[in-house]
């Protein structure tokens, strides 16, 4: 097993970004966080490889500002594995590339049955890679020898294995579609905050009446706060099920709630105070929250036929059309166009002709390549929906 260390004084961490800058050709980058341990989605560890320089781990927390690392690789294209994943925390710690090549969506797109990184290594140069620490706590220090090494061969292999796709997009008549698909990726914004994110608990479909509700929301906030106070995942000091039961039970008292057997987790009696108070001012609360909130979410198609038959119709008539064309360049229908593209346009469709739909696909964010393979056959499809006669309903009897 080869020996790997991480880079966390400055003076290596110099040394290491001359290195990198004197390399050759792309440069390949992974990161490693503590999800489900941390609250944050910072990066505990950087991997970077570089022909000719080598392999180097980072500890970012230890080494504070890595702007040198910036200015060494920033030119460069980056070689990512699912580097929709790895982009924040990489911007957060201030290191943007200028162009990316993703490995994972390369896969994606040439039709591979497993796009996993050691799937994609595997079937492009043959080396098998064990993937045994990838939901690992990498806040560990120090870092175990066979974590280190896991993770240098996340980056090892990764530029030969670009150069591999990269062969087999241009050989497919792919390497434009690919192109555009990184390009989108990079150029991707973050989803903005939600206005009311406390709504994401798991379960609360389940809870009935804005009080309740308010209940609801003040211990979510209650955990959030003390979870982002002790870097902790939410969800390791009290789990969803276990605030939504104590909810659903509407204790009485603090000795109540600690004798409930579904209330647990790591904090559940040791912070019994902050969730009592939290149950309290949502009880008391006059600002209680919404029942309903509107929402641009479309209804479940299963449920068009009732709802919007004419949509119902178009979707049934584009969605085999669209499926067919993925057939045909060997990828997943979803990477040929968003679903909810289709959807979004089957419900309400800014025209039946190629030139509407193509419009209406740019806005909702399709790339050129997507629109050039779809629009016409959508909007054929939506004129054949239109033009056949309606199933009649089933007989409920």
């Amino acid at each position: 097993m080869a020996e790997y260390s991480v880079i966390e004084d400055r003076t290596e961490f110099a040394d290491a970004c001359r290195a990198l800058a004197a390399g050759a050709g792309p440069v390949a980058v992974d990161v490693e966080r503590a999800s489900g341990f941390r609250y944050s989605q910072r990066a505990y560890l950087v991997q970077v490889f570089r022909r000719d320089a080598g392999v180097f781990l980072f500890d970012p927390p230890a080494i504070g500002d890595v702007s040198a690392l910036q200015d060494a690789i920033g030119g460069e294209e980056w070689v990512l594995h699912a580097a929709s994943q790895d982009l924040p925390s990489l911007r957060e710690l201030g290191l943007e590339p200028p162009s990316i090549f993703d490995t994972e969506l390369a896969a994606r797109l040439l039709g591979l049955e497993r796009v996993g990184l050691a799937a994609v290594v595997e079937h492009t140069i043959g080396v098998a890679l064990a993937k045994e620490h990838s939901a690992a706590d990498w806040s560990t220090r120090p870092l175990p020898a066979a974590w280190l090494e896991y993770a240098a061969l996340d980056v090892v292999h990764l530029v030969d294995v670009r150069d591999a796709l990269a062969a087999e997009l241009a050989e497919a008549g792919k390497s434009e579609i690919a192109a555009q698909e990184f390009a989108a990726t990079l150029a991707r914004l973050p989803k903005p905050p939600r206005e009311e994110p406390w709504r994401r608990l798991s379960g609360l479909h389940r809870v009935r009446g804005a009080r309740n509700l308010a209940v609801a929301r003040e211990l979510w906030t209650a955990r959030e706060e003390y979870a982002q106070q002790m870097d902790v995942s939410p969800g390791r000091l009290v789990p969803d099920r276990s605030l939504l039961a104590a909810v659903l039970a509407a204790p009485p008292s603090k000795q109540a709630l600690a004798g409930l057997s579904d209330f647990n987790g790591r904090a559940s009696r040791s912070q019994l105070d902050r969730w009592w108070q939290a149950i309290v001012r949502g009880r008391e609360t006059e600002d209680l929250p919404r029942e309903r909130v509107p929402s641009d979410t479309l209804p479940p198609p299963r449920s068009w036929a009732e709802r919007n038959p004419e949509a119902d119709r178009r979707l049934k008539a584009a969605r085999p059309a669209v499926e067919a064309i993925a057939e045909q360049l060997h990828m997943p229908t979803e990477n040929l166009l968003t679903p909810d593209h289709l959807r979004r346009l089957a419900w309400q469709p800014p025209g039946l002709d190629t030139e509407s739909i193509a419009a209406a696909l740019e806005k909702l964010g399709a790339r050129p390549w997507q629109i050039a393979h779809t629009a016409q056959k959508i909007a054929e499809a939506f004129v054949e929906a239109m033009q056949s006669p309606a199933e009649p309903a089933e007989d409920a009897s």
